[in-house]
Formats: structure tokens, C-alpha cells, sequence
């Protein structure tokens, strides 16, 4: 590890010279270089840099955005625009305009200009909803292009699989940590100003192995010392599973602390999730849920042994965290994550009795339970106080309802859930997924259509979810908390789709050669 970070310390200041550099001579080529940057997962150590490049870069096209498109190739407008967004920078989708109204212009200059149509593609995925309608247009008519040109080549066609992967998997909505090397870097050629950033890169990974395995250490032995993970109904769980979670998300290597922390927290959602599905009564849960509720044992001499174990888990965890939270910042958070497990525990217990009563609800009310029954309020509300400092009984305050960055996430968690759940099910079985509800509710829907009623509605929620991490004005949220709640949603891709896209089964295999170092 020291010999790592004496080669990290001697490639990051050559890279960083590079990186003065063009944002000083080459401000275009420069965004190129930060798009190289993050698709390497080493932006952590070029943030300044990042900043400064887009800031020049944002002065330079909301100077005279009509020249700016008129003067610039349109793959180079469209990098521009989605990292300018991405960053949080202000600008206008109208520079769109032309693309929309001239689709048969479009399809002359650019149906074989592969790398333009993708740029706008991809572009287009920051869109935040009704004022991006140029952009959104843009996109939807360069995804058309691709797909004919996709049409008129064959699949082993040296540019096809890039084209579908791009497509099938947008950038903005994956990990480009655990996405094919080769389809991400597609179109970075090395060459001399690039080359010490690859190596930082490789040094980078190998760090970021060697911290990994470390934690996956530290979390396995936690586990295995826990009483819960000696009673047969939890033995078999593997606390890798949880860490994956935390791992992914949390992307800056400083963070080992958060991540153990945290993968705890996601065990707990794991295994109280799975008690309410699998293993309780209905009046057991009940007491389950009265005993979160009161945040004591008292009054649960009837409930089995293992469930009494979890209570116990979930308290001890919760204080422990709380009072860590506490030493560090001088504010107790106990009773905002306390709620956080009543609100998923009452949620929980709505949805069994759905089950048991055999009664589908209404969408809405659907909606209104099974947002919080995926549990990623209760990641979210602890990853606050994980990356927060100078926490505050105002920004306490700020989880008394649901804010719309966590409700947005734990949406698109939701409703892509039950669409792979729904095309996966047992014909004969009880879905009890919002698409079964919507079809209960609107009887002459076919299931194809209802599909698609779903996939518009994880869009529209990206575009809201797009809005709350790069337009936000009110700075409730850190950046560093923003980011982990984008990666949290990014997550969703790679856990339900990677056993039908290759690329995608990366994190997978990562967690597997982790697995075999213990």
C-alpha cells in the first residue's frame, strides 16, 4: 500500500499539470479530460481542477450560446451541456432548438455520426422535465437515428455493441466504476496528455481493492460476532450482500468508515424486510412493530427468539450510531433514525396485511406504503449523518417529512423492482406489485401497456430526481449527500439488469474477488 501511494503522489501531480494546462491553453479539450476523469472514478482527487474547467467552459457558452452551438461540433456542445448540468451549472436546453426543428437536416448531417448522437443521448438524461422540452426532443430523435443505424448493421459491427450499450444503459444512470472499460473508454484514444491519467487510474483501482477487502474483512467478522448471525433463521445471510450497497455509492475512498457503518444499517433493512415477508405471523408483527415503536422489549415475551435477537440488534445498532453521530457533532440524531425504523416498520406491516387480506389497494396508496418499504429512507436518513457536518436542529428537522431527493430514489428502487419482479413472475402467482394494482384499477390495460406506464414513470421521477442534485438552490443537502443519493438510484440498473447486459455484471464479479480474499 505505501509503495501505491508513493506512485498515486508522483502520477497525480504530472495529471494535474496536464490538467492546468489545457484548462488554461484548450478549454474544450479540457472537458474531455474531466469526461475522461470521471468515467475513471478518480474525480476525488481533481475537484478544484473539475470546478475550474467548468466554470471557464460555463462562461465561455452563456457568453452567446447560439455561437457557441454554431461554432462547435455537436458532439462538443452536447459534452458541454451535460457536464456544465451535471455540475450544477444554470443553462439553457433552447441551444436544442435548432436539433428539433430540422429533423431531416439532423438525420442528413448526423445518422452516421455515432459519436454526435450518443453526446446528445446522452445529454438528454439530464433532462429536469417540462423546461427541457428542446432536450428531451433532441434526444428522443437521436435515439431514433441510433436505432436505425443499429438496424443496418450487423451486430458484430466494431461500433454496435457500444452503440447498444449506450442506449440500453446511459451513462448518467450507472456506475462507470462497474461498467465495460472498454464500451466506457470507447472513444478516448491514448495519447500523451491522457496516458498518466490511465496509470492513475490503475493505481487508484488497486487501492480502492486492497481498501475494499479490507472493509469486507471487518464487516464479515462484525457479523459473524453478532448474535443474530448464530441463529439458524439468519445464518446463511452474507454480509457481503449488504456492503455492496455502501461500497458502490460511496465512491470517494476516504469514506471506509461510512461505508462499514452504513452496510449495518442495510443489513438491518435486510433482515427485518425478510421477517415481515417470510418468517412472522401476523400478530407477531404486530408486537414487532409496537416494539420499534417503543424502542423497548417489554411486551414481546410471545414473539419468537429470533425476532427478540433482531429488536436487540436494532437497538444497540441504532444507539451506538447515534451516539457516534453525537461525539462527533455535539447533536444527538437518535430520535430522527429512530422514526426513520417506525416509518419503515408500520410500512412493512401495511403491505402484510395487503397480503393477507388478499385485497390489492388503490395505485396511490400502493405507492404511499411501498415507497417506504424499500428502505431507502432509512439508508439515506444514516448516510445524512455520515457525511454531514455541523448537523443542526434545523436540518434535523429536514427528515420530519419525506424529502424529494429520498423520495425519488426509493420511487425508482420501487417501481423498478416490481416491473423486474412483474416480467419474472409465476404466472400463478400474487404479484402485489404497483403494476398488478394498476392493472386491477384499469381493467382495459394490458400488461405490455401498463409496462410501459411503469418505465414513464421511473423517467419522469429521474427528471425530478435530476433537479433535486443539480438545480437544487436551497443547499439543504451537501454535495458529497447529493451524489451519494444519484449513485444510491444508479445502483438500481446494475442490481436488476446485470444478468441480461454482460457489461453490467462487473460489481458482481468485483464483490466475488473480494468474497475469496477472506
Amino acid at each position: 500500500m505505501d509503495i501505491l501511494y508513493a506512485n498515486q503522489t508522483v502520477m497525480l501531480k504530472e495529471a494535474k499539470q496536464v490538467m492546468k494546462k489545457l484548462i488554461s491553453e484548450d478549454p474544450m479539450e479540457s472537458l474531455y479530460m474531466v469526461d475522461l476523469i470521471q468515467r475513471l472514478g478518480i474525480e476525488h482527487h481533481f475537484q478544484e481542477d473539475i470546478e475550474a474547467a467548468l466554470e471557464k467552459q460555463h462562461f465561455i457558452v452563456s457568453t452567446d450560446p447560439i455561437d457557441f452551438f454554431q461554432s462547435h461540433q455537436l458532439d462538443n456542445v452536447a459534452l458541454s451541456f451535460r457536464l456544465l448540468r451535471q455540475g450544477g451549472y444554470s443553462l439553457n436546453a433552447d441551444i436544442f432548438e435548432r436539433l428539433k426543428k430540422n429533423k431531416v437536416q439532423l438525420r442528413e448531417a448526423y445518422g452516421e455520426d455515432v459519436k454526435s448522437l450518443i453526446a446528445v443521448h446522452e445529454a438528454a438524461q439530464l433532462s429536469i422535465g417540462e423546461e427541457d422540452i428542446s432536450l428531451e426532443d433532441s434526444g428522443r430523435l437521436c435515439r431514433e437515428l441510433l436505432h436505425s443505424w443499429l438496424q443496418s448493421r450487423h451486430h458484430h459491427h466494431h461500433e454496435a455493441q457500444y452503440v447498444a450499450i449506450s442506449l440500453q444503459q446511459p451513462l448518467h444512470h450507472n456506475l462507470p466504476r462497474f461498467m465495460d472499460k472498454t464500451i466506457l473508454l470507447r472513444n478516448f484514444k491514448p495519447d500523451k496528455e491522457s496516458v498518466c491519467f490511465m496509470e492513475l487510474a490503475e493505481i487508484n483501482s488497486s487501492i480502492v481493492r486492497l481498501m475494499n477487502q479490507h472493509e469486507a474483512l471487518q464487516v464479515s467478522k462484525w457479523w459473524k460476532g453478532e448474535a443474530m448471525s448464530k441463529e439458524p433463521t439468519f445464518g446463511g445471510y452474507e454480509a457481503l450482500k449488504w456492503y455492496m450497497w455502501p461500497m458502490a455509492c460511496f465512491t470517494d475512498p476516504s469514506f471506509s468508515e461510512q461505508r462499514i457503518e452504513l452496510t449495518k444499517c442495510i443489513s438491518l433493512v435486510y433482515l427485518i424486510d425478510d421477517i415481515f415477508d417470510v418468517y412472522g405471523t401476523l400478530d407477531q408483527l404486530i408486537l414487532f412493530t409496537d416494539a420499534v415503536k417503543r424502542w423497548e422489549l417489554v411486551g414481546t415475551e410471545q414473539l419468537p427468539e429470533f425476532m427478540k435477537i433482531c429488536l436487540r440488534a436494532l437497538y444497540k445498532i441504532t444507539n451506538d450510531f447515534a451516539e457516534k453521530v453525537y461525539k462527533k457533532q455535539g447533536l444527538n440524531p437518535i430520535d430522527t433514525v429512530k422514526n426513520s425504523w417506525i416509518r419503515l416498520s408500520n410500512a412493512f406491516l401495511e403491505e402484510r396485511h395487503w397480503l393477507n387480506s388478499g385485497e390489492l389497494p388503490k395505485t396511490e396508496e400502493y405507492l404511499k406504503h411501498a415507497v417506504v418499504s424499500t428502505g431507502v429512507h432509512v439508508v439515506l436518513v444514516h448516510a445524512f449523518f455520515l457525511l454531514h457536518q455541523n448537523i443542526t436542529h434545523k436540518s434535523l428537522a429536514i427528515f420530519d417529512d419525506f424529502p424529494n431527493i429520498i423520495y425519488s430514489v426509493a420511487k425508482i428502487l420501487r417501481l423498478s423492482d416490481d416491473l423486474e419482479g412483474y416480467k419474472n413472475k409465476n404466472e400463478t402467482g400474487f404479484d402485489g406489485s404497483y403494476i398488478e394494482c394498476y392493472m386491477r384499477e384499469h381493467q382495459e390495460v394490458s400488461a405490455e401497456d401498463a409496462q410501459k406506464h411503469v418505465e414513464e414513470l421511473i423517467s419522469m421521477e429521474w427528471k425530478r430526481l435530476n433537479r433535486q442534485v443539480v438545480l437544487s438552490t436551497d443547499h439543504q443537502f451537501s454535495s458529497s449527500y447529493t451524489k451519494f443519493c444519484l449513485n444510491a438510484a444508479r445502483m438500481v440498473p446494475l442490481m436488476y439488469h446485470y444478468r441480461t447486459n454482460p457489461s453490467l455484471s462487473n460489481l458482481h464479479q468485483y464483490v466475488k474477488s473480494i468474497a475469496k480474499c477472506q
